[in-house]
């Protein structure tokens, strides 16, 4: 058990320490009100430290906090601020402007998010498992190039070019498009998914003398539409995280952030209650690139629409108050702006 004023002494440091990123000694706890005699906070400061709460940097220094002062303080000492009119004003500006799809306003928050805090922030949308695919058509740029589009009923649309088999001809991209405007558009995506894996195969060996080719064609085509799309803006923030000095982790941190897969998993905890704001710190994260950082994961929920997730991967010393404040009213803000996009949609 540790003692209200070493609770307040640990406060007052970690609030110090996240402002001015140098260690914090007595003399200043003092100047912040902290009412005791230097040798009394030194004392309490070395029973911090015996409890793992704050770390000594040499023999004359003030204290830092460790990873375990920073938990304690997440846990038990963070009192949210309140957000200032002028970054508020900045977020419901930039959701202010015209969207053409669902996508546009999920990448646009990332960049908003980053843009406030200086750190590298993550943006997932509604869950596609809620979306039907609504059109699909073929777009033939030459002899062997053609761009596919695909629209869900959400709002999103994605094209892509693809090369075409020297053995798959025109006929066939047209009796392609026809058996996925006949059997799938207007089908939930999950059903869509189901398909492709089980009537789509043997409806392509009735038409096509080479099913097997036609079938990567159709799981290349439709695959996108099954992908969870995370937006990540502010990769190179992580200079900011102490990384400069180690190359080769910078280099890995920056392949992990163009993992899809892998940042699916990061910010979809399963020990992340329904609309929570979790804080992991170090370890916590899960990935040993981050063990140095902190993230900030909070969830929202568009009714009718499903929950999407935004994040925050910053250092160990961010302003947790400020940011968790930032966070919390930034995902509300977004749950606004997507709802009126939905709602615009079905009008």
């Amino acid at each position: 058990m540790i003692t209200d004023r070493q609770k307040n002494i640990l406060r007052l440091i970690i609030q110090e320490y996240t402002n001015t990123g140098t260690p914090v000694g007595s003399k200043k706890l003092m100047e912040e009100g902290i009412k005791s005699s230097s040798a009394t906070i030194r004392n309490d400061m070395k029973a911090l430290e015996e409890h793992g709460l704050l770390l000594k940097t040499h023999s004359s220094s003030g204290r830092i906090p460790s990873m375990d002062g920073y938990r304690y303080y997440v846990d038990h000492l963070l009192s949210p601020t309140e957000v200032e009119h002028d970054e508020l004003e900045t977020i419901r500006h930039s959701f202010g402007r015209e969207f053409h799809e669902i996508n546009d306003i999920i990448e646009q928050s990332a960049e908003i998010l980053s843009n406030l805090t200086s750190y590298t922030a993550f943006s997932l949308g509604p869950e596609v498992k809620e979306r039907k695919l609504t059109g699909f058509r073929i777009v033939p740029l030459n002899e062997r190039q053609i761009i596919a589009v695909i629209v869900t009923d959400k709002g999103n649309v994605e094209s892509q070019v693809f090369a075409i088999p020297a053995s798959v001809s025109s006929q066939d991209l047209e009796k392609m498009t026809q058996i996925i405007n006949d059997k799938l558009v207007g089908q939930p995506l999950l059903t869509v998914y189901h398909r492709l894996r089980t009537e789509i195969p043997m409806i392509l060996h009735r038409y096509f003398q080479t099913p097997d080719g036609m079938m990567r064609l159709f799981d290349a085509m439709l695959g996108h539409a099954f992908e969870e799309k995370v937006f990540v803006s502010g990769r190179m923030n992580v200079l900011d995280f102490g990384l400069k000095e180690d190359i080769n982790q910078l280099k890995s941190v920056y392949s992990f952030m163009k993992n899809t897969d892998a940042l699916t998993h990061l910010l979809t905890t399963e020990d992340q209650e329904d609309s929570a704001i979790a804080i992991r710190i170090g370890s916590e994260i899960g990935n040993d690139l981050l063990d140095n950082m902190s993230m900030i994961t909070a969830t929202y929920e568009v009714s009718g629409h499903g929950k999407g997730t935004i994040a925050l991967l910053g250092p160990t010393s961010m302003p947790y108050s400020k940011i968790f404040s930032l966070v919390d009213v930034f995902r509300d803000e977004l749950a606004s702006k997507l709802g009126a996009y939905y709602r615009f949609l079905d009008e």
